[in-house]
């Protein structure tokens, strides 16, 4: 049986994955508490379902965020000073 790395292909032409909360943080260097103020200023976060269907009275899911990168880009390019 094949190894799961030799299983991987590449995505399809203009198909890009979404990026998690931590993964953002690392690329642009910054905090949760910075993404968090972003998000706040409106940068955009595409919609997720929870993992799990919260059932009646039990605890709600923790926020499961998700970022496109080429909007996120976008959003800091219009919202954020530019640094030189």
């Amino acid at each position: 049986m094949p190894t799961k790395a030799a299983r991987r292909v590449p995505l399809p032409a203009g198909l890009v994955p979404l990026l998690s909360q931590p993964e953002l943080e690392t690329y642009y260097g910054v905090s949760d508490w910075t993404v968090l103020q972003w998000i706040k200023a409106g940068m955009p976060v595409e919609p997720m379902r929870p993992a799990k269907p919260t059932v009646p009275g039990e605890k709600p899911e923790r926020v499961l965020r998700k970022f496109d990168l080429a909007k996120v880009q976008a959003w800091h390019a219009e919202h954020l000073p530019a640094t030189a």
